[in-house]
């Protein structure tokens, strides 16, 4: 669950208006805190909605069934797909939240955002293959670490590839040798958004 969508959902629940203040309370930190993590795009996890609860003597997570104290709520966009090959077409961006445990994130803040799509293609097979679900941190102004591998779009395609600097370009690289990589020059590096890193894959068997 979004930290920017509580108040909302605070308010409803309880018919009086919910403030930042109120909310840094209940967690037992500061409203400047709150306010960064909102700006943020944060995610809540389901500990502090634990102890938001009791403060407020309210339940506010009924509708999301089985989560366990480390899990993390995310947004899931099931048809939204990143190419590990050539550029995959991005169908409806109709969402949903499910619950993700932190041991599925190669690393997790929940100073950071996080949301799931599908990819497709076997170009970063065998790191990645067609069908799995990625678990992507949004960036945020933050510089690329080279030979990660990024969710992107270029040119309004969404592709799944490791990413890394050279002095004014980008080098894309697949895992899979079948592949060669690709340089995105200094003139087309407006035509490149990154949206997150991968931390996480979850591969059905």
């Amino acid at each position: 669950m979004k930290l920017k969508n509580l108040t909302t959902l605070l308010s409803n629940a309880l018919g009086e208006p919910i403030n930042q203040t109120m909310i840094a309370n209940s967690l037992g930190i500061t409203r400047q805190t709150i306010s960064n993590r909102i700006k943020n795009d944060s995610e809540l996890t389901v500990s502090e909605l634990a102890k938001i609860e009791k403060y407020f003597n309210v339940n506010i997570t009924n509708q999301v069934k089985g989560l366990a104290s480390d899990d993390v709520l995310i947004d899931y966009y099931p048809d939204v797909f990143a190419s590990c090959g050539n550029g995959a077409i991005v169908f409806s961006e109709d969402k949903e939240v499910v619950s993700m445990p932190q041991r599925l994130f190669s690393h997790y803040s929940r100073n950071k955002a996080y949301s799931m799509i599908h990819a497709r293609g076997d170009s970063m097979s065998p790191f990645i293959d067609d069908g799995d679900k990625l678990i992507i941190e949004h960036c945020s102004g933050e510089q690329i670490i080279d030979n990660k591998v990024y969710v992107f779009c270029y040119k309004n395609e969404f592709f799944v590839k490791r990413l890394a600097k050279n002095v004014d370009q980008i080098i894309v690289k697949s895992d899979n040798a079948s592949y060669s990589d690709r340089v995105i020059k200094e003139c087309d590096l407006n035509d490149i958004n990154v949206l997150g890193m991968v931390v996480g894959i979850i591969r059905m068997v």
